[in-house]
């Protein structure tokens, strides 16, 4: 029988006088003693059957005690649980009208946006938001578990359809909206993964490393993918550098594919042990009290006192 740690009603236990004090009636009650003339027939003492017999009579009050403690509420301590912490990944997507150069077999859009619909593969479990930006900042996708708007996104959001007056490139304010959002997530860790191909005007004069702070304070991670020849622009580095994550700048699809494969690897899944709870432990003394019955009607078979 498991061990018992605790019992919910603890006060109930005191019931079990009841079937202490019938079984301590039953072995020290005076026997059931008839006499019945036998001729030239031995008679022994019938140790043996009366201490069987009061065995097997004891079992009603041994199922009273099942049933007191029954009503005390056994329980025992749960071992802590491992689980699963919830990432909230905020992906920032510049569609900025430089986004439409060539890259690979398409543009450099089309190359990140097939990019992050694998990389939500990897993440089985995380929450994704997507937010897309260029002067003006959209939230496109809330975030959430459910990655189905993701998939049909890219067409709609291709930087040709967009209006002129989007087309520009404005980090600062990008992630200062992804931060808003990410702080709205109480759960689990955040992460921001921006997608650009450009220099931001906005993070000059030290902004950029306001942007950090205001981020690293949210406990907030940027990984920056520059997704453009020559070197990365030095706020953007820096504003990953100071959050806790890296710069990558890929040179074709696959590399930009390893990109993504490396930051899963990097932000792995966090797990944390939840604490312990004590839990109804019921069963065990069900299957006794079971087993108490069946001994009951076993003996109601011939085990037992005839009453005459």
């Amino acid at each position: 029988m498991e061990t018992i740690d605790a019992f919910r009603h603890p006060q109930a236990l005191f019931l079990l006088l009841l079937p202490a004090a019938l079984l301590l009636w039953t072995w020290n009650r005076a026997g059931r003693a008839v006499v019945l003339p036998f001729d030239h027939s031995p008679v022994g003492s019938g140790a043996w059957t009366r201490f069987f017999l009061r065995l097997f009579e004891s079992t009603p009050s041994l199922l009273l005690g099942v049933a007191c403690v029954l009503l005390a509420g056994p329980q025992a301590w749960e071992a802590p649980r491992s689980k699963r912490v919830l990432t909230n990944i905020q992906f920032c997507v510049d569609v900025s009208g430089s986004m439409t150069a060539k890259f690979g077999d398409g543009d450099r859009y089309d190359a990140s946006m097939k990019a992050i619909n694998q990389f939500l593969d990897y993440r089985t479990g995380d929450a994704f938001g997507l937010t897309f930006f260029g002067n003006s900042v959209l939230h496109w996708v809330p975030v959430t578990t459910d990655v189905s708007a993701f998939r049909c996104a890219p067409p709609f959001m291709h930087p040709r359809n967009l209006p002129g007056w989007f087309g520009g490139t404005e980090i600062a304010k990008a992630l200062n909206e992804c931060r808003k959002v990410l702080l709205e997530r109480e759960e689990g860790d955040r992460m921001i993964i921006l997608v650009t191909d450009g220099y931001s005007s906005d993070l000059g004069g030290g902004n950029d490393e306001v942007i950090a702070r205001e981020l690293s304070k949210a406990n907030i991670v940027v990984y920056t993918v520059h997704i453009a020849e020559g070197a990365i622009p030095d706020p953007v580095v820096r504003i990953a550098s100071l959050t806790g994550g890296e710069a990558f700048k890929p040179e074709d699809t696959d590399g930009l594919a390893r990109v993504f494969q490396r930051i899963d690897k990097m932000q792995k899944t966090r797990m944390e042990k939840s604490q312990a709870e004590a839990a109804d432990r019921l069963w065990p003394w069900c299957l006794a009290g079971l087993g108490l019955v069946a001994v009951t009607l076993f003996a109601l078979f011939g085990l037992r006192y005839t009453p005459w």
